[in-house]
């Protein structure tokens, strides 16, 4: 059917444990490299809105070509397939599993459902289903919900992504990540009920303005540090850190989206092996195919940082293969407009060994750094609810009344 099973140490017949990796190559690109082994193969796939990708290598030429031959071969008959298989997909094994997971209320209200909403605009549509800007009758509160086609999650292979982003947006409430009202499901649809954010990308807004000033940056630099301190406090590494899932919120205020490629339950001392991500922005430990934790997230926080205040990414190219070279081989070059202090800090973000790359806890030891103090933070949390106030208070706790940021 497709799939792509990865487990950690070879499985006994009798008793497979659960999978490591498991993707469909269903529509993937295989490329041949020579990097950073002889006899490699890459697979890439697009899932959700992100590129996954996984490397493998082998003995020999020939038997790298078997391997993509087959891959190719079950990829193309699923390309033939896809329309079929669509209509006539199961929702009831996907019923089960999200059974749990999409009952969730802020309330002690009766469980929601499609007709306690007003439908009022389509915001997007994708693969997976739409988002559209709803009102809620009883309270009037505008929401968006998310509205996915079980059908088109188990075709594509994106049943366990789904779960994760469920679970990540129901355990975790902070002001700089979006938060999710209601989740519920019908008989063929997913839907997540989350906060209506309208400022826009980050994306969009840096296209337009080409470069934020060092000032601005701080500023979305100490609420994204905040979010990621929260999420790896929480045991969740994020993955994907990139501008297209950076929003504004009303009042100009970050909010991280889309938690599909998080991994949960990782502690400070753990690793994870998967090769995922955005090409631009995957750090160099995932390329070399080593176990990684969650200094990946700091390396994110360095290319978007470096992308707002220079107006492009630290290393690019068309090609991946020599994109990936300059991210694990190239040296990070500024433009001579950056200050000295931007530069210390976007070196100790970027930098290619993890175990000494720049994370919050040591963010402080960066001398002549500016600070910004947590007024912004005060005045931001006065209309939160109280589970705010110990975010607030350990945040003081551990930096001492300031946010240290460049």
């Amino acid at each position: 059917d497709g799939s792509f099973i990865g487990y950690k140490e070879k499985p006994q017949d009798a008793d497979l444990p659960y999978p490591l990796n498991n993707f469909s190559v269903a529509k993937c690109q295989l490329m041949k490299t020579e990097r950073p082994k002889p006899n490699t193969f890459i697979i890439r796939c697009l899932q959700w809105t992100t590129v996954i990708e996984r490397t493998f290598h082998v003995d020999s030429p020939d038997e790298r070509d078997e391997w993509t031959d087959a891959i190719q071969m079950v990829a193309d008959k699923l390309q033939r397939q896809e329309e079929e298989r669509i209509q006539c997909s199961p929702t009831s094994n996907i019923d089960n599993m999200v059974e749990e997971e999409m009952d969730i209320s802020t309330t002690h209200h009766k469980r929601k459902t499609m007709s306690d909403f007003d439908y009022l605009k389509l915001l997007g549509k994708g693969t997976f289903g739409k988002v559209i800007l709803v009102r809620e009758k009883a309270s009037g509160k505008y929401y968006a919900m998310k509205i996915l086609k079980k059908e088109v999650i188990i075709a594509k292979d994106e049943v366990a992504h789904t779960l994760t982003e469920s679970r990540v947006l129901k355990n975790t409430r902070h002001p700089f990540l979006t938060s999710l009202k209601y989740s519920f499901q019908t008989k063929d649809r997913l839907c997540f009920v989350m906060e209506y954010v309208n400022g826009g990308e980050l994306f969009f807004h840096l296209s337009r303005e080409r470069v934020f000033s060092e000032e601005r940056t701080r500023f979305y630099g100490a609420e994204i540090v905040s979010a990621l301190d929260y999420l790896h406090s929480a045991k969740i590494v994020y993955r994907d850190l990139k501008l297209e899932n950076l929003m504004l919120d009303k009042d100009g205020h970050i909010k991280i989206t889309d938690f599909g490629l998080c991994k949960e339950g990782i502690t400070d001392a753990a690793t994870m092996k998967t090769f995922c991500g955005t090409p631009e922005y995957l750090a160099p430990e995932v390329l070399e195919d080593n176990d990684y934790g969650r200094a990946v997230d700091w390396w994110g926080l360095g290319v978007v940082t470096y992308e707002m205040m220079c107006g492009r990414l630290p290393f690019y190219n068309q090609d991946h293969e020599k994109l990936f070279e300059l991210i694990l081989m190239e040296d990070i070059k500024f433009p001579r407009t950056l200050s000295a202090d931007a530069k210390s800090l976007l070196s100790g973000l970027l930098i290619k060994d993890p175990n000494k790359r720049c994370v919050s806890k040591n963010i402080r030891s960066f001398t002549d750094i500016y600070v910004i103090t947590l007024d912004i933070f005060r005045i931001f949390l006065e209309d939160f609810y109280s589970f705010f106030e110990n975010i607030y208070k350990n945040f003081l706790a551990k930096f001492g009344g300031f946010f240290f940021f460049f």
